[in-house]
């Protein structure tokens, strides 16, 4: 995702935020991958207990580590939260991003402009995003998802991504432990869904899906 809001670029697979006049802007990895996050789900409201299971995923920590987070990235963007012009707060709820963007590539839409399905794994307190179309796991570097990780193969499994029909597919590449999903080892390609846990290894993913679809839902419910 490459975009333009104001005067600033977001590059999410550069993992850069640019000023026109300031260059370069540092952020912390957790206050980046959150941005991102809320710059995707633009204009939706994302709640706060789904803000945490992507940016501390497993993991507990207190409301005041997210306002931390945000306040950085407010900082960043020169934004303040009294007349926000970049990141709203929905009170009680969550927070949503909120500034005009120009999509600078378009990956992340289809041929027809709307936004497609985005996938992505836990993995302790790390988000990986999955691609379109295939994507390896395995302990290769050169893998699309690198698991650096005990009981993990080279090669351990493939994950095929289709965000336009929503559909996420594992299949085990003949690793030495096998992929177990929910505990149970797969046989073939399976159909995986919101929430699902893969086992590669010593490693437990956990798979979050959204679409525009569901992020309509929840606006609806929140109204």
């Amino acid at each position: 995702m490459k975009v333009r809001f104001g005067e600033f670029t977001l590059d999410s697979v550069a993992r850069t935020l640019a000023s026109r006049s300031k260059g370069e802007i540092r952020l912390s990895p957790k206050a980046f991958d959150l941005l991102c996050l809320l710059v995707e789900r633009r204009p939706a409201v994302v709640e706060k207990s789904e803000l945490h299971d992507y940016i501390w995923p497993s993991t507990f920590v207190v409301e005041a580590n997210l306002n931390v987070l945000i306040a950085e990235i407010r900082r960043a963007l020169g934004d303040e939260a009294k007349q926000a012009r970049f990141v709203r707060t929905a009170h009680g709820v969550g927070y949503a991003f909120s500034a005009e963007t120009v999509e600078l590539d378009q990956t992340a839409r289809g041929a027809s402009g709307a936004a497609q399905a985005r996938f992505w794994l836990l993995w302790n307190e790390r988000a990986l995003v999955l691609n379109e179309g295939e994507n390896i796991v395995g302990r290769d570097p050169r893998c699309e998802v690198w698991l650096d990780a005990s009981g993990v193969s080279r090669r351990h499994a493939r994950i095929d991504v289709s965000s336009g029909s929503e559909t996420v597919l594992v299949e085990d590449l003949g690793s030495k432990n096998g992929t177990l999903l929910q505990n149970a080892p797969i046989a073939g390609p399976t159909r995986l869904a919101d929430g699902d846990v893969i086992q590669i290894g010593s490693v437990e993913l956990k798979l979050r899906v959204w679409s525009e679809s569901k992020g309509a839902e929840t606006e609806r419910i929140w109204k």
